[in-house]
C-alpha cells in the first residue's frame, strides 16, 4: 500500500485537529461538554477522526446522519434569511444575540460538514458497514443523552420532534426515537451513497478467489 493510499488526507488531516483544538473549547464554554453527545457534534468528532485516519469507516458512517440534517439545518437558515421565517425549526439561535457570535459562526459546521463528507467519501470509498454501526453509535447517544438529562433535548430523548412529547416509557421512546431516525434519516442516506459512491479501495482492490 503506498503512503497516499495509507495517509489519502495528508493536509486536511492538519486543518481536521486545528478545527478540534479551536471548536470544542468555544462549544463546550457556551453550550457545556454534555452537549457534545449531540449527534450533529459528535459527526464534527468522529469525521476529524475519520480525516486524521482516513478511515472510510468512519467518514461514512458521519455522512448518514451529516448529509440530510445538513440540508435541513441549511434550508432553514435559509429560509428565515429569504421569508422571515423557520420552515423547519432548530436554527432559531443563530439570530439569538444572547449567544455569541463566534458559536453561532461555528453551527455553520452544518452546511460545510456534508460536502467534506462528500468529497472524501469520492476519493477513499463509501463503506457499506456504515449503517449497522452508526446505528450503534446513535443507540448510545440516545441512551447517553437521556440519562446525563441536561434539560435539553438532546437527539430527541426526551421529546420526540413532531409532537413534543414523549412517545411512552423511557425504553419504548428511545427506541421509537432509533428507529425513526434510521428508518428516515440514515437508511435513504445509505442507499443512495451506495448507489452512487465508490467502495473502499481495500474492498475492491482485493484478488478474488479462484
Amino acid at each position: 500500500m503506498t503512503d497516499a493510499a495509507a495517509r489519502p488526507f495528508r493536509r486536511a488531516r492538519w486543518a481536521a485537529a486545528l478545527w478540534l483544538a479551536a471548536w470544542m473549547p468555544a462549544y463546550a464554554a457556551y453550550w457545556g461538554w454534555r452537549n457534545f453527545l449531540a449527534l450533529c457534534d459528535m459527526a464534527v468528532i468522529i469525521t476529524c477522526v475519520g480525516v486524521w485516519r482516513g478511515s472510510p469507516l468512519l467518514l461514512s458512517t458521519q455522512a448518514l446522519p451529516s448529509v440530510m440534517v445538513g440540508a435541513l439545518w441549511s434550508a432553514d437558515v435559509i429560509g428565515r434569511i429569504a421569508f422571515g421565517k423557520h420552515p423547519f425549526g432548530g436554527t432559531e439561535y443563530m439570530w439569538d444575540a444572547r449567544v455569541p457570535l463566534p458559536v453561532r459562526l461555528a453551527s455553520l459546521f452544518h452546511v460545510v460538514l456534508p460536502v467534506v463528507l462528500i468529497a472524501a467519501l469520492r476519493r477513499v470509498g463509501y463503506d457499506r458497514r456504515a449503517l449497522p454501526l452508526q446505528t450503534l453509535i446513535t443507540a448510545a447517544l440516545l441512551i447517553a443523552a437521556r440519562a446525563v438529562s441536561t434539560g435539553k433535548n438532546l437527539n430527541y430523548a426526551f421529546r420526540d420532534p413532531l409532537f413534543g412529547r414523549a412517545l411512552g416509557p423511557t425504553p419504548v421512546h428511545l427506541a421509537a426515537i432509533l428507529v425513526g431516525i434510521t428508518g428516515l434519516v440514515y437508511l435513504p442516506t445509505h442507499l443512495a451513497l451506495a448507489r452512487w459512491l465508490p467502495r473502499p479501495r481495500a474492498a475492491t482492490d482485493r484478488p478474488s478467489r479462484t
